[in-house]
């Protein structure tokens, strides 16, 4: 931060005001015209000044959230302007430290020396100076580097209820990365997950390249609001000096919380489930001050704590759409012990097709398409009711299912990079491969093999010939005389009949009969006497 912005953001002027009225957490105080933003203090009795910050004006009233309890505090109490705009000091000597919202070391620790200052509330690279997202970062999860891939300056989401393990996973982010400075955001954390985090999940080793940023759940909702604001300004320090930066966020959820304690205190009307307008306000603010700029980039994963598993409530709608891809852990994986518990067929990495090759992309593909095969026939299979043969995919998920598996699956203490994904990817697809070029299984018995015959013979075909019975063999007269002509039905009625072929006599009284008979054919029926 230069000194020309210090310089620009005092004013020469002390303010001072006095309490007027206290409602909930807020104080009013009067005749003290500071600006939004500003850190003023309040005076106490028997107690050290009260820091508080300016969240609004109501009437001729000046409104403040305090930064701790307001116990001690009473009507008429003096309050002075402490600092107009709030800085951060920083430098290299933040890493392995974990510091509080105001950036002050709580681990113990003597205070660092910090030469350097930047803002809370700095503006996002300007669009046009963003470059484009072309590498991939390692992140460690398997999973994620193999199916869910992330570039360097990508923002994601990790999507889950309560007890899932999205704090297990972004420890193993932290340990595993390829990420040169990690920086971490506890926020509205329990206090007993603070210590567990930092020595079971995270570790010396990752620990020895990350800033630890802590606020718990018992903190003032303006405390925890500044450590997203403090986590996020350290990353973008580390940025300026040309590092990769990995920003994990725990969780989005309590920031907007936090917000919402600090919005209707300010008297701003509740919204959607009683969530103030500022709310959805400030977390594009947020959001959009990690990515890559010219100097490096801030990978950021930003932790959503689902409402009631619900993918649809306000927070989780709002972020998904405005981050770059999302991570969805399953309560029903981790029921069966399945870490991480990433649901890949829900989750999606927009910027994938950008970092990765073709082969990565085709071989990711068709893991989904089996992981997707078994689960529209997964009620089938369960219960008996599908054939094998049936289906040749169905077939293939099913024979591969238990390999997907093991490959999704990860230890907490098993380290894999972004070559290790893509090797087990490799392996899968070729398996695939054979499985569904190879001959497939019926559903009912083979039939035998029918053995081809040489053509028959002439002597056979005349022996295969039905025996014919012998007929006397033709005189003379009868191969010379000309074709019977074929037999006429002549009309019945009582003086005639049908005359078969060659029984006409040509003489005596039937002949005479018969030529009777076809003139009254000829004439129509005789009347009977």
């Amino acid at each position: 931060m230069d000194l020309s912005e210090q310089l620009a953001a005092v004013m020469p002027a002390s303010l001072w005001g006095t309490v007027a009225q206290t409602v909930g957490t807020t104080v009013a105080a009067a005749s003290f015209p500071a600006p939004i933003g500003a850190v003023a203090e309040i005076e106490r009795q028997a107690a050290a000044p009260l820091l508080a910050e300016v969240i609004g004006f109501r009437d001729d009233m000046t409104l403040l959230y305090p930064f701790s309890s307001l116990e001690g505090v009473r009507h008429g109490n003096r309050v002075r302007l402490s600092r107009t705009s709030r800085w951060l000091r920083v430098g290299p000597e933040l890493l392995g430290r974990v510091i509080d919202a105001h950036g002050r070391a709580v681990d113990g620790k003597p205070e660092p020396a910090l030469r350097e200052r930047t803002s809370f509330q700095r503006t996002p690279p300007h669009p046009c100076t963003r470059p484009r997202i072309t590498e991939p970062l390692t992140t460690g999860v398997r999973a994620i580097d193999g199916l869910l891939t992330c570039g360097k300056g990508q923002r994601m989401g990790i999507f889950a209820g309560s007890g899932v393990g999205k704090s297990v996973l972004l420890g193993m982010m932290a340990r595993y990365t390829s990420a040169q400075v990690i920086v971490i955001a506890l926020i509205g954390e329990r206090g007993r997950e603070v210590n567990e985090f930092i020595e079971r999940d995270l570790g010396p080793e990752g620990l020895a390249k990350s800033v630890v940023v802590v606020a718990t759940s018992n903190e003032p909702a303006s405390i925890r609001t500044q450590a997203a604001l403090t986590a996020t300004a350290v990353a973008e320090y580390f940025r300026d000096q040309g590092l990769d930066v990995l920003l994990l966020v725990d969780s989005l959820t309590r920031y907007a919380l936090a917000q919402r304690e600090i919005g209707l205190a300010a008297g701003e009307p509740p919204t959607t489930r009683g969530f103030p307008p500022s709310v959805f306000a400030l977390l594009p603010k947020l959001v959009e001050r990690a990515g890559r700029s010219p100097q490096g980039s801030i990978t950021a994963f930003y932790s959503v704590l689902v409402e009631a598993d619900d993918p649809n409530e306000p927070i989780c709608d709002t972020v998904r759409g405005l981050i770059d891809g999302h991570t969805w852990l399953s309560r029903s994986l981790g029921s069966r012990g399945h870490y991480p518990a990433i649901d890949v067929l829900e989750s999606l990495s927009r910027l994938m097709p950008e970092v990765t090759t073709e082969e990565h992309r085709k071989a990711a593909n068709a893991v989904r398409e089996m992981l997707a095969v078994y689960r529209e026939n997964e009620d089938l299979i369960t219960v008996g009711a599908y054939r094998r043969g049936a289906n040749r995919l169905i077939d293939v998920a099913i024979d591969l299912r238990e390999e997907i598996h093991r490959f999704l699956r990860q230890s907490v203490n098993e380290r894999s990079t972004l070559d290790d994904a893509q090797a087990g990817l490799k392996r899968l697809y070729q398996q695939m491969q054979i499985q569904l070029n190879s001959e497939p299984a019926t559903a009912s018995q083979p039939q035998p093999a029918v053995a081809k015959s040489a053509p028959p013979s002439a002597a056979a075909k005349t022996a295969a010939q039905p025996a014919a019975a012998k007929t006397p063999p033709q005189t003379a007269a009868a191969k010379t005389s000309p074709p019977t002509a074929p037999a006429r039905t002549v009309p019945q009625t009582g003086l005639s009949k049908v005359l078969p072929q060659g029984a006409v006599p040509k003489t005596g009284p039937q002949a005479a009969l018969a030529a009777a008979g076809k003139k009254l054919a000829s004439k129509g029926t005789p009347r009977r006497t």
